[in-house]
């Protein structure tokens, strides 16, 4: 059963005619406790049939374990979408309000789009320490994709920066470790944290802050 309605198909095969690039998404998976990891290959698989140019690997994460090394994956179902110079991730199903935040992210990579604003390029350019956004969300959250993104485009700015989308109710242990209890929760380096889809400069000082 189709996922995307055939309106909704026919605007990203014309968006993804545009694009330069391939787009490699890496799907890591797991036979056991792994929920939504067939839902999430479905959702790739529909998209990547959209464009010659999106190229989609499914991976166990034991058996394919020097892979999931490679882009640190802790846990499943984990979608990494390879940039120029690094890699987003997504930890758990990128449906709802965050199949927004996964369609966008492949046009920027697919078409090479860095103009993410003066604010974030400076800033991704000046980076001289190892940044980790750990954004919590739920999928019926309307205010998330916003700081998935935002952790996202830095990601794509520099290698300094490790973007992680994560699904609080598919992961309530790590959810409980960080005190989710309201979405969007940013996390900065396992010691900051601040809720809310903040504008960029203000998401950049939180970052300063926490990195100062």
């Amino acid at each position: 059963m189709a996922l995307l309605q055939e309106q909704d198909r026919q605007y990203l095969k014309e968006e993804f005619g545009k694009f330069s690039n391939d787009v490699k998404i890496n799907l890591f998976t797991s036979k056991s406790g792994c929920t939504y990891c067939n839902d999430t290959n479905s959702i790739l698989q529909e998209v990547s049939e959209l464009s010659d140019r999106i190229k989609l690997n499914v991976y166990d994460i034991d058996e394919n374990k020097e892979k999931a090394d490679k882009f640190n994956v802790e846990r499943t179902p984990a979608v990494i979408l390879e940039a120029e110079k690094n890699f987003v991730v997504f930890y758990g199903i990128p449906a709802g309000y965050e199949f927004s935040s996964l369609i966008e992210d492949i046009i920027d990579i697919g078409t090479g789009n860095k103009n993410f604003g003066d604010d974030l390029v400076n800033f991704a350019n000046s980076l001289d320490k190892n940044v980790h956004l750990k954004v919590f969300i739920t999928t019926s959250c309307p205010y998330c994709p916003k700081a998935v993104r935002t952790a996202h485009k830095l990601a794509m700015l520099t290698d300094k920066v490790r973007g992680e989308m994560i699904e609080a109710q598919e992961f309530p242990v790590l959810s409980n470790t960080y005190s989710v209890s309201a979405v969007p929760r940013v996390v900065i380096n396992e010691n900051t944290y601040f809720e809310g889809a903040f504008p960029d400069p203000q998401y950049i000082d939180k970052i300063k802050e926490a990195i100062s």
